[in-house]
């Protein structure tokens, strides 16, 4: 599963990413209004954490937009405001929960379980792509039923890949992704390239075709083409 969280205290939004993060979940983060908008422009989320107080704007007209433009991820605001106005306009607006901050983190997962079990009561939990299947609760990956020994950072990039298939992925957003948006201080994101040889080895390994393609002096583009 695929979250978007939309929150700029920083020291809020890194447990929350290390909460997901730890239960297998692919957690992306925007600070901003407009870099929120961009990512749900650009990207498909299973579920939106909006934050309603951001620096450049306000989480309910992100809201609007997003309903707007046909966003068919499950939006749940996470926001101080307790009073019922603020939850009334919230749930109207078209969001699908409201949490009051400060909130425990499990009771957060346990609101977005239950919203994805009432959006998708039929949904597997596989994700595929030709010959590969991933299990989104084990975590395995599989090449025509034979598991794949992929480390946690090789499977969070699989699933990346797979669920922005036919994109071309930057090594900066494909950084961004596996290390969060904390990577301000690394000085190159040349790391990415043996995280993508390793995975194509042992997908090629196991019997499967090379699907991730080089653009080259760009990145990455995951499709059904030998590369």
């Amino acid at each position: 599963m695929k979250i978007l969280l939309v929150e700029d205290h920083s020291e809020l939004a890194k447990s929350i990413v290390s909460y997901f993060t730890q239960e297998h979940y692919i957690c992306e983060v925007a600070t901003t209004f407009d870099k929120a908008r961009e990512k749900l422009e650009l990207f498909k989320y299973d579920v939106v954490l909006l934050d309603i107080m951001l620096p450049d704007g306000n989480g309910i007209d992100l809201l609007k937009l997003a309903r707007k433009d046909k966003v068919e991820s499950s939006i749940i605001i996470i926001s101080a405001h307790n009073a019922l106005d603020f939850k009334l306009t919230g749930l109207s607006e078209g969001a699908d929960d409201y949490i009051t901050k400060p909130f425990p983190l499990p009771e957060l997962h346990a609101r977005i379980k239950a919203i994805m079990r009432r959006r998708s009561p039929q949904q597997t939990n596989l994700l595929t792509f030709k010959d590969i299947t991933a299990n989104l609760e084990s975590m395995e990956c599989r090449i025509n039923g034979k598991l794949l020994p992929l480390t946690r950072k090789e499977t969070s990039l699989l699933l990346y890949l797979i669920n922005n298939k036919g994109r071309m992925l930057t090594r900066q957003a494909i950084a961004a992704h596996l290390w969060g948006d904390y990577t301000d201080n690394l000085d190159s994101v040349d790391f990415v390239y043996q995280h993508v040889k390793n995975l194509r080895k042992k997908i090629t390994d196991a019997g499967g075709q090379n699907y991730i393609s080089t653009v080259y002096g760009l990145g990455y583009k995951f499709d059904a083409a030998d590369a």
